[in-house]
């Protein structure tokens, strides 16, 4: 996760930069919904993940109406533009590595840790066989990114349609590659030049999206439509975003021109499959609600889409597994939300928010624009 920018550079950073590196527009850049639409993309997450985990018939329109798929592929776009924004205005790579780590990991180590412990209240096996190996590996694999070792702790959710404590965290892997990944294309940039490294990115990662989905159709294992979701198959978007981060200029130019053609291949891409245009199509999109329909400065309050992201899942688990409200489905809707975020505004004042530097705007509630971290 990375903090809605302001765009001014770092004083003192000694991180090498490419010359040509367009300037931003001032206006345009400063005032920016990243955070609002982070928000947005973690709450259509939590509401299609209410309706697939509860099965409730009467929230289908949620399925119908959103697409969680789309919204983790908008999460991926705006990483793309931020990190790479983060990077260029970091000092140093440690520098830039320390805000990465300062970002994510406190709040995921702590909904990690609290869920790994505090379900041992509401497992079917007694303390002794809760807190056993399978308990600590479920804690070992979580903790260092590698959910898909061990989705499930002893005794808890057993009933439930998935057993899986936070199936969402599958995400967080992807982005601390991303962060990973980041100072590596930097050296290519600088080596090969910057648009045939991000073009070469982008085409290979939608190749490889192609070579597994033919698997799939071939042999119809289920392994390749995972495979998917992992990298390289969501560099496209990731790439796209920082595209449109180095490219802002072009962007500009062409804004008008970029957004309705972007559209037109989302609504074909519905129906005729474009997956050439389809991760640049949305990452366009994106970056152009998030830079051209300032919103107010929704992160003056926090940000708590990280804390939404995280929480939800388990939340939802622990709702069905209760059977709260399972005679309303309306009620259990609304207590997922609630739940949710008010976890989450705990999350961003009791951790989140302690662990940022000081000119992080998130901590210097006052000013009206957003600081780069």
């Amino acid at each position: 996760m990375i903090e809605a920018p302001r765009f001014t550079r770092e004083p003192g950073s000694t991180h090498a930069r490419d010359p040509r590196l367009p300037e931003s527009s001032p206006n345009r850049l400063q005032r920016n919904n990243f955070d609002l639409l982070r928000l947005i993309f973690a709450s259509i997450v939590c509401l299609v993940h209410a309706y697939q985990l509860s099965g409730f018939r009467q929230l289908s329109w949620i399925a119908k109406a959103f697409s969680s798929a789309v919204a983790v592929k908008g999460f991926f776009v705006v990483s793309g533009f931020l990190i790479f924004l983060s990077y260029d205005r970091s000092k140093s790579w440690g520098g830039y590595a320390e805000k990465r780590i300062r970002r994510i990991y406190p709040a995921y180590f702590t909904v990690v840790t609290f869920t790994a412990v505090s379900l041992a209240a509401i497992s079917s096996k007694p303390l002794s066989d809760y807190f056993s190996v399978v308990w600590l590996k479920y804690l070992a694999a979580n903790l260092s990114f590698l959910n898909f070792l061990q989705l499930t702790v002893p005794g808890v959710f057993e009933s439930n349609k998935l057993a899986a404590v936070n199936g969402a965290l599958w995400t967080l892997k992807i982005e601390v590659m991303f962060y990973i990944a980041v100072p590596f294309f930097s050296m290519l940039f600088r080596r090969f030049g910057r648009w045939p490294t991000l073009l070469a990115t982008y085409c290979g990662s939608v190749l490889y999206v192609g070579f597994c989905e033919v698997l799939a159709q071939r042999t119809g294992s289920g392994l390749y439509r995972e495979l998917v979701n992992q990298l390289p198959g969501q560099l496209s978007y990731f790439m796209t975003g920082a595209a449109l981060y180095y490219y802002r200029p072009w962007l500009e130019k062409y804004v008008r021109y970029l957004a309705v053609a972007a559209i037109l291949i989302l609504l074909a891409h519905r129906s005729t499959s474009l997956p050439l245009f389809e991760p640049a199509a949305l990452g366009i999109v994106v970056v152009v609600a998030a830079l051209y329909f300032h919103l107010g400065n929704f992160g003056k309050y926090g940000d708590f889409s990280y804390g939404v992201y995280i929480l939800h899942f388990p939340m939802i688990q622990l709702l069905i597994d209760r059977g709260w409200f399972q005679q309303n489905p309306g009620y259990f809707l609304a207590a997922t939300v609630t739940g949710t975020l008010f976890g989450a505004v705990l999350l961003w004042h009791g951790v989140e928010k302690r662990f940022l530097p000081r000119h992080s705007h998130y901590v210097e509630a006052s000013t009206p624009v957003s600081a780069v971290n």
